[in-house]
């Protein structure tokens, strides 16, 4: 379902279940469109830049949840068991408690994190890591 309203386009505005991502709205302009992905409540955003061929600690947070972005091809997802190659483009929604880990499939991949909740990045308990801080 779309609603168009004052030139401004809105994606499905129907209640979502918990278990949701976030309600995403795209916006038309004169000049192309933006998404919006958060509008005045307490979130964390941040670009996160992973080498050729690294990836980051599986690793799971308490008082958080998180939506991923992939700016670049070649970035890989596990989230709670499952590996994921996704497209320029493509969300996931990490629910606070899920295991995740973010990584590269070989070139260096840029990812979008909007994190909700409380933010500390002394929340992270590291299950497995590649450089010796699990």
């Amino acid at each position: 379902m779309t609603v168009q309203t004052d030139a401004r386009v809105q994606a499905d505005v129907r209640p979502q279940p918990a278990e949701a991502e976030p309600a995403v709205e795209t916006e038309r302009r004169p000049w192309g469109s933006f998404e919006r992905f958060t509008l005045n409540e307490p979130s964390t955003v941040k670009i996160i830049h992973v080498a050729p061929g690294q990836r980051l600690s599986l690793q799971r947070h308490r008082d958080r949840d998180e939506l991923w972005v992939a700016l670049d091809p070649g970035a890989v997802f596990e989230v709670a068991g499952r590996r994921m190659l996704p497209e320029v483009g493509e969300r996931v929604m990490i629910r606070a408690g899920d295991t995740h880990r973010l990584g590269s499939a070989g070139p260096a991949v840029r990812v979008l994190e909007i994190a909700f909740g409380d933010f500390d990045e002394d929340d992270i308990e590291r299950l497995e890591d590649e450089y010796g801080r699990a």
